[in-house]
């Protein structure tokens, strides 16, 4: 029987992911994920792609904001946007209202990246409109690239592993939702998904980067390119190479390790 065997919020785009037994379930994602961002003095995101040292940084929300961890930097707890500070960010093609976090925390990644950057929050007064064709009118998203959630499958990874001279761990993809019991790359098939009692649209693949290549521990790209050269042979499509797929919310509630899977709708 399919059911959902791990359950990844990253607090904080690009940063580390944090394992959940449980998570709530919004309309533009999981509580918690990507609710945080880095921008440059232009307003434009930050990502690992550009400073792989992010990966390495390990956030936990906290009841009233976040606790930042990385190597070589002293811990530190911030408060959610305590000034209230609102500033107008791009992620993409997307300008946001994004509101401001604490200087301390601009000047923590700052010294961290040895550049000058922002952090920034989204809370419920914060709109980023799904833009996406597959998306419907009103639907949001957090600071994710483009949807709410990403899905893959543990057969999909186990499948590139048997391909692979050297293992990649499940965390080189990012997902939010890991499912355990279908068969390879199954969740393709899907329009449609239930799990636990939360209905998901099976919006369109995810369409895969360099960010794959950083090995999450060391920062470090891999020297040949994998595992991205060796899905470039069997996972090339129309739109780019895609590992896992993207989902859109249709109903709230809470999901939990261990939930049923239910594909309700496939494709023909």
């Amino acid at each position: 029987m399919a059911a959902l065997a791990d359950i990844f919020i990253h607090p904080v785009k690009s940063c580390a992911p944090l394992g959940v037994e449980q998570a709530n379930v919004h309309s533009r994602g999981l509580e918690h994920d990507r609710r945080w961002m880095l921008v440059d003095v232009d307003g434009k995101f930050v990502t690992a792609r550009q400073q792989p040292r992010l990966l390495r940084v390990h956030p936990v929300p906290t009841d009233r904001g976040l606790r930042l961890e990385a190597p070589g930097m002293p811990a530190l707890t911030l408060e959610a946007a305590p000034a209230g500070e609102t500033l107008s960010v791009r992620v993409w093609k997307d300008e946001v209202d994004a509101l401001a976090a604490d200087a301390a925390a601009d000047d923590w990644f700052s010294t961290y990246l040895g550049r000058p950057v922002r952090l920034v929050h989204m809370d419920a007064s914060v709109v980023r409109r799904n833009g996406s064709s597959h998306a419907q009118a009103g639907d949001e998203v957090s600071f994710a690239d483009s949807m709410p959630l990403l899905l893959v499958s543990q057969a999909s990874l186990d499948a590139l592993n048997r391909r692979l001279d050297r293992p990649v761990p499940m965390g080189r993809f990012r997902p939010n939702l890991v499912v355990d019991g279908v068969d390879v790359h199954a969740e393709d098939s899907w329009t449609q998904v239930t799990i636990g009692d939360v209905v998901f649209d099976v919006a369109k693949p995810c369409v895969r980067c360099v960010l794959v290549t950083i090995d999450a521990f060391t920062g470090d790209k891999d020297a040949g390119g994998e595992p991205l050269r060796t899905l470039t042979t069997y996972r090339r499509g129309e739109k780019g190479v895609s590992f896992g797929q993207l989902l859109i919310p249709r109903s709230g509630g809470r999901l939990r390790v261990g939930d049923s899977v239910i594909p309700s709708q496939t494709k023909a």
